[in-house]
């Protein structure tokens, strides 16, 4: 059961109802299907191997975005400023078909590559060689093959991707999967299709990375799931947005506030939490219409033409998408997220280990 079938999370996916219970038996059949998946790969029947560097996972359980995307921009840089060298890896969702592995550059064409990729190379300006592909293991080789230096992998998503072979830091590897977990939290606590998740919500991990507070109604959740476990919360900051066809042009938000009348402006987002991105504009003093969009959903000029706004504020993501846009109304809001000391020396412990795979070969 594809989770791409749910670009925009439906409604019952937050509470129970009618709607959750009567889907309950697809879900406990979609459930007995990642039990058996993960026998398999437990008994070690699959033919996976170990990549030769480690591999970090920064994943989530939810069907939609939680916002891991800056989390692996945040990890390279931070580790790249260790003395590490980092390559990215990343399924590329929303590209089109692939027959090998692609590396990604600051002007690859998202329809090809994807949205994500193509943002970090941009906001890393490259400095780090990204490859996409939906099979992980292929990117990887690629990558090594291409990037020999490099010493760490970040793989945006791929928790529940079975071919890529690992040792987790919590069973005394030094692969680590990050699940990351925002305001939303596990919804109704069902699978798919009843509700928002694709593996129970009880599932190991080395650590959980919050985005966002959890609303208190979900405390309960949070005790159940996560209490006695390794996790760390990330502050994300809104920067100073800037004109999509002049990124030079700047404006802070109060100037924004100040210049256009609230039903003058709309923010746009094609994000897969597009409430957080508009509450995070509220709390910046920014009020206006909010527009929410399928995650990955792609523009045109004619989409823009058609608004009655004089300002329209939207994600970094969203922006890869409309480069060929030439509209002084749009302003792009950046996002950057802080790592903890706390993680980033913990993240060190782990990938200094020795290789655990060279001792049982």
């Amino acid at each position: 059961m594809s989770s791409s079938l749910f670009r925009k999370a439906p409604r019952f996916w937050e509470r129970h109802g009618p709607t959750s219970l009567l889907l309950w038996p697809l879900s406990w059949a979609y459930g007995g299907i990642v039990r058996i998946r993960k026998l398999i790969q437990d008994l070690g029947f699959s033919n996976s191997q170990p990549a030769p560097v480690p591999v970090i996972i920064v994943g989530n359980i939810r069907v939609g975005g939680t916002g891991k995307t800056p989390i692996v921009i945040a990890l390279a840089e931070h580790l790249s400023q260790l003395g590490w060298k980092p390559g990215i890896i990343s399924r590329g969702y929303g590209s089109s078909a692939q027959l090998d592995p692609m590396q990604v550059r600051s002007d690859s064409d998202p329809l090809l590559v994807g949205d994500e990729p193509v943002l970090i190379a941009q906001r890393t300006h490259n400095q780090f060689p990204i490859w996409v592909f939906p099979k992980r293991q292929q990117s990887i080789t690629a990558l090594l093959k291409h990037s020999p230096d490099v010493d760490v992998i970040i793989s945006d998503d791929g928790l529940q991707h079975s071919g890529l072979a690992r040792w987790p830091a919590r069973e005394g590897g030094r692969d680590i999967e990050f699940v990351v977990r925002d305001a939303r939290g596990e919804g109704n606590g069902f699978l798919l299709p009843a509700g928002p998740l694709r593996e129970p919500a009880s599932r190991d991990r080395d650590a959980t990375l919050f985005t966002e507070k959890t609303s208190d109604k979900k405390s309960g959740l949070l005790d159940e799931y996560f209490k006695g476990r390794r996790a760390f919360t990330l502050v994300g900051q809104l920067g100073t947005p800037y004109q999509l066809n002049n990124h030079s042009n700047t404006q802070t938000f109060a100037e924004i506030a100040d210049q256009f009348l609230p039903h003058k402006i709309t923010a746009v987002a094609a994000i897969g939490n597009p409430q957080r991105f508009f509450n995070s504009l509220q709390n910046a003093g920014i009020a206006g219409k909010w527009l929410s969009l399928p995650d990955h959903a792609t523009y045109t000029p004619e989409f823009f033409t058609g608004m009655n706004a004089q300002c329209i504020l939207i994600t970094e993501k969203d922006a890869v998408k409309c480069s060929a846009i030439q509209d002084e109304r749009i302003w792009v809001v950046p996002l950057s997220l802080t790592l903890p000391d706390s993680l980033v020396d913990w993240l060190q412990s782990i990938l200094q280990r020795p290789d655990p795979h060279r001792y049982t070969l």
